[in-house]
């Protein structure tokens, strides 16, 4: 499809800005989505420079209603959703199992499970009679690996992954196909937050075999892959992107 509409939820910072603006390049058509009006606001003018319709509609992930209506608005506009990505994520409170609570366990998965169950909900409930549509959601290498300091954000990418291939499953008879991009260490601001220092983050680069971490961009090409039809194959996969992180 030489013009697909597509969703993007958390795109107003890191990955999801940086696939908002890929598929902008390529043609696509945009809904943008994120809590904040300013940046949200300053988004679609950038999208719209490079050539893109978009539109920006705020939500939050955690609220079935605002996600419902999330999905609902772009369709009477432009007639369809044929891709969605679900960015919107937080690392939590970073810290050992030892000092971690209900309400910290809580703030993560909510954001990151029920946000994206929410979001899959919503997409496939309009996906599913259309016939087809792509949906890509966003994990983490720690989703399929451990990580100290890190036990109830790595949870939360585990379940996301878990969802990612029961919902393919349940989509595919429909033609609605259901991915995961995975990212290792990439430049965003939750990778600042969660390293804490520049050593740290440096020590951590240090691990790849690449010796760097990611760049947006280069996330945000896996998810476009993914999305579009020359994946058109490929459902229930999660596509890793870590630098050979994971490959040992």
């Amino acid at each position: 499809m030489s013009n697909p509409v597509v969703l993007i939820t958390g795109a107003l910072t890191g990955i999801g800005r940086a696939t908002a603006a890929a598929f902008a390049k390529d043609g696509a058509s945009i809904v943008v989505s994120g809590r904040r009006e300013a940046e949200g606001k300053a988004l679609e003018a950038e999208l719209r420079s490079l050539g893109a319709e978009a539109a920006l509609i705020r939500a939050h992930v955690r609220h079935d209603d605002d996600v419902r209506s999330l999905i609902d608005q772009p369709v009477p506009r432009f007639g369809r959703i044929d891709a969605a990505i679900n960015a919107a994520g937080t690392e939590g409170r970073p810290g050992p199992v030892i000092d971690q609570t209900a309400e910290s366990y809580a703030a993560t998965f909510d954001t990151n499970v029920l946000g994206t169950l929410l979001s899959m909900k919503h997409e496939l409930r309009v996906m599913q009679p259309q016939g087809h549509g792509s949906i890509v959601n966003i994990s983490s290498t720690y989703g399929h690996e451990g990580a100290a300091g890190a036990s109830v954000y790595a949870a939360s990418k585990h379940a996301v992954e878990g969802m990612t291939k029961s919902a393919a499953l349940e989509g595919a008879s429909s033609g609605v196909r259901v991915n995961a991009v995975a990212p290792g260490p990439t430049e965003t601001g939750m990778l600042n937050r969660f390293t804490g220092t520049t050593e740290r983050k440096a020590a951590l680069a240090k691990s790849v075999p690449l010796g760097r971490v990611g760049e947006p961009v280069e996330i945000a090409r896996a998810a476009v892959f993914l999305a579009s039809e020359k994946s058109s194959f490929v459902t229930g996969q999660i596509l890793t992107a870590d630098g050979g992180k994971t490959a040992g």
